[in-house]
């Protein structure tokens, strides 16, 4: 909803409020407002100039050479290619160093050899259209008819610009505020200010609206109200210059005197309307009914329109002439014959119109506003106010009368008004009076403690609905914050914990999070190379997807994890590291509903990355879950890996996940050029095995001995098994083991590797003397026999 400032004044004064404070203000008592913009305010240094002479360019047959006056000394001189400037008139002149609509910027020059000091300006480069000055032309200099011009005067002054235009974010509940008078309300009761509303006076020219019209209403249910009037001896025109820039401010475009009070009126009030041109309504009669099966239609947009028996229809004698609250049919608009109209100002039931609206597929502003729930009392003073303006723009003759129809209205509630529970469910120390005073000024009715809303809030039901109301207006910024009473603190609980510091861990190591669906494709499992046989192919079907994409719930989160890869790859984001704490998805054998397991998911890729680094950050992350007892083995048979790149991972001998680089062939099927690696642990598991306890070790006291060993082993033992054994076979003086080489050659044979420890032993007790090391280090290497290891000679 846009609001014109300008507008807004004739309601409430509010004085030297500025636009940021009004927006702060509003926005704190319930009406949010998204921003405001002055009008015309990308325009600078263009005034109204007066055109003194017209003359050929001596060289250039379709320019002009125009002698200027704009208030200087002198007049100055600009060149144009429009050929309808005529001297005397008054033109739009960008000076040297201005600014036009769209941003473009004016600069003093030459044409074919002659100084033009700027340009004349069109409607298009002010920013405007010929709906906004019927009198201009589309193509060509706009040439100025307004009263009271003088050469130099600022061109926003001159248009009735510079007006500032807020816009508001209205919720569905306050259909109320989707009206200039409603803001103007809320605007008043924000700051205590007089709301000055006027009722709308009519004349008429007498007769009788019957001999006119007949107006009968099928369905009260769905029509609360339908008023209408009529009037004669129309005369179609442009409105004048003040209603055309209310309806331009407010985002609508101008037509002609009769559509431009209907649209004014909606802009007012918030009550939609319509004019009917009376010679196209058959019988003389308006019959609001449903509509019969395969009723046809042919709206204002020129589409033809099937209507169903649940939707409600405005029609005639024979045909239906409107779609109740969506749209007019296409001989329900006014022509240049039209010589009497009807207005149209009803109450329709919001659900009905949401229904009809979608079902058509056709949503309207009209339709809009009715979905949300208008105020059947607001029909009368809107469709007063619509005759009262026909009269002041003198755009017809009002028939004396109007035609109401009332359907089933429901009584607005009586709320009960406790101003000691209001304290005490706001946490407030409000006085009794000053609640009255507040909702008084939001239009409350309020006698012996019952509180009765105005028609046009529907939305207070209650009476915490009415404490909701002074507290908006109260001031939330004045209500000190407070823990609610009786109700325990909430805590994290231990899973919740943990995922939180899994997070904090990743992110600390600089990887970034993402969040993919849970349903993908079951191509998805194709394209990390699955096989058919695979348990993880067998996954829970959605019985109404959104399309194949979406149709299985995940058994794996790898697939996600490659498309977002894939993604930041081929937008030449040259390297990512990336996590997610990701939901599977796994059928059980009954029909009950799947297990929901949860994954830890790392993926990364770049020159910065390799399958140690992944591992690297794996180890810190194992490290603060309080994971003390994990290793990795060689898994070869996982065909989304590398074969020779890949490791299982277990904790405490329970496999919790995998960790490799990804296969060529997988990284090339998801077009990543660059080779990819995925780790992927589970969380019951780590959860299950975790030491969530932490204990202090204090810095140690004595010196630590230090052995390095240099062993030689078959190439497919895993280092791992080696360490394990040293583990074991040393015990608890063993403090440390660090694998600094691996050597593959001659000199230690075909199929064996030469790999090379440092071991730290301490104990906290004492030095260890060499005679003690020794004998632990002599006791591993025996053991280390056991399994083919040898010492390197």
């Amino acid at each position: 909803m846009l609001l014109s400032k300008r507008w807004l004044d004739e309601y409430v004064k509010l004085g030297d409020v500025s636009p940021r404070k009004y927006t702060e203000d509003l926005t704190m008592s319930g009406s949010k407002v998204e921003g405001w913009e002055v009008e015309g305010g990308g325009l600078s240094n263009i005034v109204v100039g007066r055109v003194l002479s017209v003359g050929k360019h001596p060289d250039a047959d379709s320019l002009y050479i125009c002698k200027v006056e704009i208030g200087r000394a002198e007049p100055i001189q600009i060149v144009t290619g429009a050929d309808n400037v005529v001297p005397g008139a008054a033109v739009p002149v960008a000076l040297d160093n201005s600014v036009v609509a769209g941003g473009k910027k004016i600069k003093k020059g030459k044409l074919r050899g002659e100084v033009s000091d700027g340009m004349l300006c069109s409607l298009e480069e002010l920013g405007l259209a010929v709906n906004d000055f019927p009198y201009a032309v589309a193509d060509g200099i706009f040439l100025l008819e307004e009263p009271h011009l003088r050469p130099g005067q600022d061109i926003r002054e001159a248009l009735g610009l510079g007006d500032t235009v807020f816009e508001f974010e209205i919720t569905s509940n306050r259909p109320d505020c989707l009206s200039v008078r409603g803001l103007a309300r809320e605007t008043a009761a924000t700051y205590g200010k007089a709301l000055a509303l006027s009722e709308p006076m009519v004349k008429g020219s007498g007769g009788d609206i019957g001999g006119y019209l007949q107006v009968r209403v099928d369905n009260p249910k769905l029509c609360l109200r339908y008023a209408a009037a009529v009037v004669k001896n129309v005369r179609i025109g442009p409105s004048p210059r003040w209603l055309r820039e209310r309806l331009r401010a407010s985002g609508v475009r101008p037509i002609s005197n009769i559509v431009d009070i209907t649209n004014y009126v909606m802009l007012e009030y918030g009550q939609p309307m319509h004019a009917f041109d009376l010679q196209h309504v058959k019988g003389g009669q308006i019959i609001v009914r449903n509509a019969a099966p395969g009723e046809k239609i042919t709206t204002l947009d020129g589409v033809e329109r099937t209507l169903s028996p649940e939707m409600l229809a405005i029609c005639d004698a024979s045909t239906p002439s409107a779609v109740a609250g969506v749209m007019g049919g296409e001989w329900s608009g006014i022509y240049d014959d039209t010589e009497t109209v009807i207005f149209e100002s009803a109450c329709f039931d919001g659900a009905s119109v949401r229904v009809t609206s979608k079902r058509l597929g056709l949503r309207t502003e009209s339709s809009g506003r009715f979905e949300k729930g208008l105020d059947p009392e607001n029909c009368i003073p809107a469709l007063e106010r619509a005759c009262e303006l026909v009269e002041l723009l003198d755009a017809g003759d009002v028939v004396s009368g109007v035609l109401d129809v009332a359907g089933d209205i429901p009584p607005m509630p009586e709320i009960p008004l406790d101003a000691e529970w209001v304290n005490r469910f706001l946490g407030v120390e409000i006085p009794k009076d000053e609640m009255v005073r507040i909702l008084r000024t939001l239009d409350c009715k309020v006698e012996n403690d019952i509180v009765t809303p105005p028609s046009f809030r529907r939305d207070i039901e209650g009476r915490a609905d009415v404490a909701e109301e002074i507290a908006r207006i109260y001031g939330y910024n004045r209500i000190s914050t407070t823990t609610l009473r009786g109700v325990a603190q909430g805590t994290l609980t231990d899973r919740q914990r943990f995922v939180r510091q899994v997070g904090q861990t990743l992110l600390a190591q600089g990887y970034s999070e993402i969040i993919t669906y849970s349903f993908i494709s079951p191509k998805y499992y194709d394209r990390i190379g699955l096989s058919t046989g695979s348990p993880l192919r067998k996954s829970v079907a959605i019985r109404n997807p959104l399309g194949e994409d979406t149709s299985v719930m995940r058994t794996t989160a790898i697939p996600s994890m490659l498309e977002v890869l894939s993604r930041n790859y081929n937008n030449r984001v040259p390297e990512a590291a990336l996590y997610e704490l990701a939901t599977v998805y796994l059928p059980n054998e009954s029909d009950a509903q799947p297990d929901e397991k949860q994954q830890i998911l790392l993926g990364a890729y770049g020159q910065s990355c390799d399958f140690y680094t992944l591992k690297g950050a794996l180890e810190v992350l194992l490290c603060r879950a309080g994971i003390s007892c994990w290793e990795m083995c060689a898994n070869s048979g996982d065909p989304t890996f590398h074969p020779g790149r890949c490791a299982a991972i277990y904790v405490q001998g329970a496999a919790c996940g995998v960790i490799g680089q990804v296969h060529p062939a997988v990284c090339e099927e998801y077009g990543i050029g660059a080779d990819a690696y995925v780790a992927q642990l589970d969380v019951e598991t780590l959860l299950e095995h975790r030491t969530a306890e932490r204990s202090f070790k204090r810095l140690p006291r004595f010196p630590a001995s230090t052995r390095d060993l240099a062993l030689v082993c078959d190439e497919a033992l895993p280092v791992v098994r080696i360490q394990q054994v040293l583990w074991d076979s040393i015990g608890k003086i063993l403090e440390d083991i660090t694998l600094f080489d691996v050597y593959r050659g001659k000199q230690v044979g075909v199929g064996k590797k030469s790999v090379a420890y440092s071991l730290t032993l301490r104990t906290d007790d004492r030095t260890l003397t060499d005679e003690e090391c020794d004998k632990a280090v002599a006791n591993a290497l025996a053991n280390l026999e056991t399994i083919g290891v040898s010492i390197r000679g």
